[in-house]
């Protein structure tokens, strides 16, 4: 049996067809990107980084430069492994603290530090 590729409706069904991958391949890298972490919360000055020895280990350090108490934890985006989050540590106002995570290490490590609120 032959097709015939010059008929209106297929081409109308290609179309649909294409457009169906096309949105389900941009849906991950839509997710991917809502998921990255968010810039430093208001009210706090933060320093991140990797443990200068483990580069599984990272940390926020934040001081609270607002008018009220600031609750915050580190994330970390673990390549392979999944992302983990920090311990959650309130600062009152003009307090220092630190968060940190270790990323497991079956992964490769971290590849990205966040602060959350």
């Amino acid at each position: 049996m032959k097709l015939s590729t010059g008929s209106p409706s297929k081409a109308v069904l290609r179309g649909a067809v294409v457009a169906a991958m096309t949105a389900a391949l941009a849906g991950p890298a839509a997710a991917a990107t809502a998921a990255a972490p968010t810039a430093t919360p208001p009210g706090l000055s933060c320093d991140t980084g990797k443990h200068e020895v483990d580069d599984y280990t990272g940390y926020a350090l934040c001081r609270n430069n607002g008018s009220t108490a600031r609750t915050f934890w580190v994330h970390l985006v673990c390549g392979w492994s999944p992302d983990v989050d920090g311990e959650h540590v309130t600062l009152n106002p003009g307090q220092s603290g630190q968060s940190t995570a270790h990323c497991a290490g079956l992964g490769t490590g971290i590849g990205e530090i966040g602060v959350r609120p």
